[in-house]
């Protein structure tokens, strides 16, 4: 017979649920998850909607942010059988005159698309693109005060001045 003591619930079986689940399950808690909806999920979930095998997100679109979180990242999904699938396309946007802007698992390939906002947007993207993991590791970690706030003020100021028609300083 299973047991009724717990030492932790997590209402939700959506991404965050689980990922609270894994974590407090790992650290050797007793965790019930409960989920209100028949299949487990949350947003993450997809389902054969309109026609059979036609496989739809029934909430989150593209669920861009999965590989995004640093907690997701440290579970072992993949000896589990999760399957992470990027598409070669992951947007594309409509355009006036019957053209379209299309997002590339590439910044050099989008921008390739881009006429002449090619290089706006290389130097734009790239070294967001550039900076990977450690900058949405910094965006999606709890907030913390900088080291040297003052350095940080000054630079942002900086920076903030200069323009492409100005000079820093």
């Amino acid at each position: 017979m299973p047991s009724t003591e717990y030492d932790a619930v997590v209402v939700g079986s959506g991404p965050n649920g689980l990922v609270a689940a894994a974590t407090l399950a790992g650290a050797g808690l007793r965790v019930l998850v409960l989920e209100g909806e028949e299949t487990l999920g949350g947003g993450a979930r997809s389902a054969e909607l309109t026609l059979p095998g036609f496989v739809h997100d029934t909430c989150s679109t593209v669920w861009s942010l999965g590989l995004a979180s640093k907690a997701m990242r440290e579970l072992p999904l993949e000896d589990h059988g999760v399957e992470w699938v990027h598409p070669d396309l992951p947007l594309a946007n409509p355009l006036d005159g019957g053209r379209s802007g299309l997002l590339h698992r590439s910044v050099d390939m989008t921008a390739e698309g881009l006429g002449a906002d090619a290089n706006a947007y290389r130097r734009l993207l790239g070294p967001l693109v550039g900076s990977g993991f450690s900058l949405v590791d910094g965006l999606l970690s709890p907030f913390q005060l900088p080291r040297h706030p003052v350095a940080l003020r000054r630079e942002r100021r900086r920076r903030t001045r200069s323009g492409p028609n100005r000079q820093p300083g």
